[in-house]
């Protein structure tokens, strides 16, 4: 069976990638995650608020600069700087890239173009084989514009671009207006590789203490549907590669993800509950539906089901909200 694929240039063994999690935050972790047989590892992120920390070290919190960014601050420990700032990723990164023989990817994440051109090069010149740019922001700000949310995306991206030779890809939040815009303009400002979706952090409400719960929980296969009509969208109308991240839990998303136009599929939340060696059991499941449906090679199904190039986009996607909605309401779900 031929796994073999393309992603941001890079030759992969397969297309499973690790994304960032706190698995691969030390050699042994991302060895852990090679030898499960994943194509690619996306090492866990470096914050654009931890790259602050350390230009700033030997500085009064008090003179760092915004409320919001003495907050920030107030996220890592004292001493983060040294024992889980740039210096150590930067260490890890080298280590990692030489003690594995697939892909090790370097992780941004930030919301503001900063510092993160010169630490995108310092990650190449540690061996990182491409940079993701996990751009977090949520606006939250009634007066910020639309468009003003889109340039700090095109911005991050042309700064990280002109700093480094390795690819890069832009990690984004399907809550633009304009997906297919945002993605397009992404494209054409040189994002090698596009990897939908983040996910924002939704807090919980305890109404027992009164508190907010501010915990992040793992994907599950329900939250699929959002980026798998994405990619089948997408599909053959950018050139950057697509990833489909969110909602892995066995070979059966992995496969629905390729059958939709993705060219590799990356997960965390699966390996974080049962362990790196999962990767194994989601590779052989996609290997088993490949015997069963008769084929040899992951380019033959890749993009079987996504929207025909050249088709109209919104209509077909308004005729089949229409056509399940339809089926809903003659559907018998049943005594209320």
């Amino acid at each position: 069976m031929e796994l073999s694929t393309r992603y941001l240039g890079l030759t992969l063994r397969n297309p499973l990638v690790a994304s960032a999690s706190p698995l691969s935050k030390t050699v042994d972790g991302v060895r852990r995650l090679a030898d499960a047989g994943v194509g690619a590892v996306v090492l866990y992120s470096l914050f654009e608020e931890q790259l602050h920390r350390e230009a700033l070290q030997d500085a009064r919190r008090a003179e760092a600069g915004t409320e919001s960014f003495a907050e920030a601050l107030s996220y890592f420990p004292a001493g983060a700087g040294e024992d889980h700032g740039p210096r150590r990723y930067l260490n890890l990164l080298e280590r990692a890239a030489r003690a594995v023989s697939v892909p090790v990817i370097g992780s941004l994440n930030g919301s503001t173009p900063g510092s993160w051109a010169r630490y995108a090069r310092s990650m190449q010149d540690a061996g990182a084989a491409a940079i993701e740019l996990n751009i977090y922001y949520l606006p939250g700000d009634p007066h910020i514009r639309s468009g003003d949310v889109e340039q700090r995306h095109l911005d991050i991206l042309a700064r990280v671009k002109d700093a480094v030779t390795v690819p890069v890809a832009v990690k984004l939040s399907p809550y633009f207006s304009a997906t297919g815009e945002m993605v397009r303009r992404l494209d054409e400002a040189g994002a090698d590789g596009l990897v939908l979706f983040n996910r924002f952090l939704q807090p919980d409400i305890d109404p027992e203490t009164l508190t907010v719960v501010r915990a992040v929980s793992l994907s599950t296969p329900a939250e699929i549907r959002l980026p798998l009509t994405w990619i089948a969208l997408l599909r053959g109308r950018v050139g950057a590669s697509l990833a489909a991240t969110t909602g892995v839990e066995s070979s059966i998303e992995l496969i629905k993800y390729l059958l939709a136009g993705a060219d590799v599929v990356m997960t965390a939340s699966a390996l974080l509950r049962h362990g790196p060696e999962h990767a194994a059991v989601l590779l052989d499941g996609l290997c088993e539906w490949m015997r069963r449906k008769g084929y040899a090679t992951v380019e033959e199904l890749r993009g079987l089901l996504a929207t025909p190039v050249g088709a109209d986009e919104t209509a077909r996607e308004r005729g089949d909200y229409v056509s399940a909605l339809q089926h809903a309401n003659s559907t018998d779900y049943g005594p209320w």
